[in-house]
């Protein structure tokens, strides 16, 4: 049990560490501030560290593989593609990943207007990652339906909200579902006022980002599985290498459901003329997925370790 003069000490190491690591003040500044000599207040820093009041992070730059990236380039004509070296310490390998995907995106934010933003656990982590920035002039949207994981922090909704509040920023949301199969209800619903200002921002977005997906994404998700020949007729589901914008694809990238699309929100046509699209994985299980992407162009950015890399490239091998 901490005693009163146990607390007393801890404020005490606490103020000294603000005003050394925040404030930026010398140690002899703080010494003549406290009136304490400077052996203490180094001692007093030290204290903070092992007491675990202040914690030092080194965010170390992810090293990237050019070589392999060069080859994707020439592979896939692919101009911004970023391959981040497996990492020695297995627990960081996924995170090189998150981080430089947080880093590339909050770049080109920077310059951005209008962000479309897709779902799931992956791209929760890379807002996770963010650094908390001020654009009041921003906006964070949903560019197609909910994906009706209401329970679910990575849900379509919770996470323009969540992005929005890395940048003290606007967010807008769409009302509707991902999926509306009576073309004729659906067609309607964007004329409803309820969808006008995310109606009228998916025309200006000036980029997306968004994690890439398989068909696992869509049976995890019970109405969808339980229709999933109504939502996507036609189309054979063996032939689905990756699921991108709410859509299917085969392996060559080309999109099995435009003859009869059931996605509530943007076309493809409107989505592929987005200036930047930016996708990013972590999953040696997306490599397939990614593989589509690549081969039918439908990113322009994609952001992927040297593992993912070499299991691309082995798909690519087969076919």
């Amino acid at each position: 049990m901490k005693t009163n003069d146990d607390i007393t000490y801890l404020e005490k190491i606490a103020n000294i560490s603000h005003d050394y690591y925040l404030t930026k003040l010398s140690i002899g500044e703080i010494s003549e501030k406290y009136k304490l000599s400077r052996y203490l207040i180094s001692r007093y820093l030290d204290d903070a560290l092992e007491q675990g009041l202040v914690k030092i992070t080194i965010n170390a730059p992810q090293e990237r593989n050019f070589e392999l990236e060069k080859k994707f380039r020439q592979l896939f004509t692919i101009k911004n593609i970023f391959i981040i070296k497996d990492s020695e310490n297995p627990s960081l390998k996924n995170e090189n990943v998150i981080a430089f995907a947080a880093k590339h995106i909050q770049s080109l934010i920077e310059n951005s207007q209008v962000v479309g933003m897709a779902w799931g656990d992956t791209v929760y982590r890379v807002i996770d990652a963010f650094s908390a920035k001020v654009k009041e002039d921003l906006v964070f949207t949903q560019f197609i339906g909910e994906n009706m994981k209401y329970k679910s922090a990575a849900g379509s909704g919770r996470m323009v909200e969540k992005a929005a509040a890395k940048y003290s920023a606007q967010f807008v949301t769409i009302a509707g579902p991902l999926y509306i199969v009576n073309n004729q209800a659906r067609e309607l619903l964007k004329k409803e006022p309820s969808f006008n200002r995310a109606g009228n921002l998916i025309k200006k977005l000036d980029l997306i980002f968004c994690g890439i997906g398989t068909l696992s994404s869509i049976e995890s998700i019970p109405a969808w599985n339980e229709n999933k020949s109504i939502i996507f007729p036609g189309v054979n589901f063996k032939n689905v290498a990756g699921m991108l914008y709410g859509r299917p694809y085969n392996i060559d990238g080309q999109f099995l459901n435009l003859s009869d699309d059931k996605v509530f929100g943007s076309n493809i046509k409107s989505i592929l003329s987005v200036p930047r699209r930016i996708a990013f994985t972590n999953s040696k299980f997306k490599a397939r997925a990614m593989l589509g992407a690549l081969r039918g162009r439908l990113l322009t950015d994609i952001i992927i370790d040297e593992s993912i890399a070499q299991r691309i490239l082995m798909e690519a091998g087969r076919d």
